[in-house]
């Protein structure tokens, strides 16, 4: 396998705040984009080679003279230094859009000696831009591509480069709901959930809260007929969104416990919440099962019926692959639901943890 990895990447709106007038020209016009330094540091630390590449419309004529440029570049090129961030090449192309030349992105022309070179992996490199042309270019030179904005700022993706994380994403449409997951197991972010269901909501916030993963998940469902769709379908999706982020499970607890010492898959996740007491076991088996023991005393807690909560339980699994004993005893609803999701997410926060690189299995498989 080739080690050397590329990052090819783009400069105004990537590396620096890209003006109204889109052109950077003038030294009060010079702004990094915020959280660029510390994020190629870590790039640079794990080993990619930074390659600069961007369109310049006009550059060297009248509307845009060599020297504007070239003072906010050196300074660039200067600060970046300053903290071990260097470009093997900068490679800029000066025509204008309407020029249509190959060495414009999204086109490759620049690049070309690149494509020749087989000594470094497509696999393992990536475009960074902030316009759709970055993406288009990455695509025509056979990277991955990421493009800042509203899903990717500069911390994300030095995390999906030097973290190897572990992400899943599910968009899962029927005639009765339309969702979409994405959870990253090695991050730890505030839980955006929109389902139409405010408690429900609440709840699976707690699932990523208390399961330590970043969590985003949206549904659009059939809420005038009731509520069993939208909380059986999204049961459905976390659970495959987080069976394709563990991967083959290299590495993982596989076991949720909640006692230190011995063996862990003698004990359980025990979790109080005021005169509430849950327990949940977990194996991250790739067997689908669940059992449940308790009763609500109650039939709702806000616009959630209780009986969907074993219910949502069970889905998880059937998605997942897990196997899973829950037990809840308790005489408020809220807080007997409530504890529930809390006890299963400290569970899968226990046995999705990694400890290493051995797959946690006699049969080789999970």
């Amino acid at each position: 396998m080739n080690a050397r990895k590329l990052l090819f990447i783009d400069r105004d709106g990537t590396l620096l705040v890209e003006p109204p007038d889109e052109q950077i020209d003038r030294y009060e016009k010079f702004a990094l984009v915020p959280g660029v330094i510390p994020a190629l540091r870590r790039c640079v630390a794990a080993g990619y080679e930074l390659v600069m590449v961007t369109n310049q419309d006009g550059l060297g004529t009248a509307s845009f003279p060599q020297v504007d440029f070239d003072g906010p570049q050196n300074l660039l090129l200067g600060i970046l230094a300053s903290q071990g961030i260097g470009f093997r090449e900068v490679l800029i192309d000066p025509s204008f859009a309407h020029e249509a030349r190959s060495t414009r992105k999204p086109g490759v022309g620049l690049v070309r000696h690149y494509l020749a070179d087989d000594g470094w992996s497509r696999a393992a490199s990536a475009v960074i831009g902030d316009r759709q042309t970055d993406v288009d270019f990455a695509a025509n030179l056979g990277v991955r591509g990421f493009r800042l904005g509203p899903e990717w700022d500069w911390d994300a993706i030095a995390h999906a480069l030097c973290d190897a994380p572990r992400i899943g994403i599910v968009e899962r449409n029927t005639k009765e709901t339309r969702i979409g997951a994405r959870v990253d197991l090695d991050r730890v972010a505030s839980p955006q959930v929109a389902t139409g269901l405010g408690f429900f909501d609440h709840m699976l916030e707690q699932i990523g809260k208390h399961g330590g993963f970043a969590l985003n998940l949206t549904c659009a469902g059939d809420t005038h007929v009731d509520e069993h769709h939208i909380v059986e379908d999204c049961a459905l999706t976390l659970g495959e969104a987080l069976r394709r982020a563990l991967g083959d499970k290299r590495g993982i607890g596989r076991y949720g416990a909640g006692l230190e010492g011995g063996d862990s898959r003698a004990f359980v996740m025990v979790l109080p919440m005021d005169e509430t007491l849950a327990r949940a076991a977990l194996d991250l088996s790739g067997r689908a099962c669940f059992a449940f023991d308790g009763t609500f005393p109650r039939e709702r807690v806000g616009d959630l019926p209780t009986e969907l909560v074993p219910h949502f339980f069970r889905s998880l699994c059937d998605g997942l692959g897990a196997n899973l004993h829950l037990a809840v005893r308790g005489e408020n609803a809220h807080h007997m639901v409530e504890a529930c999701f809390k006890a299963v997410a400290r569970a899968l926060r226990m046995a999705m943890r990694c400890e290493g690189t051995e797959l946690p299995s006699t049969k080789g498989v999970l």
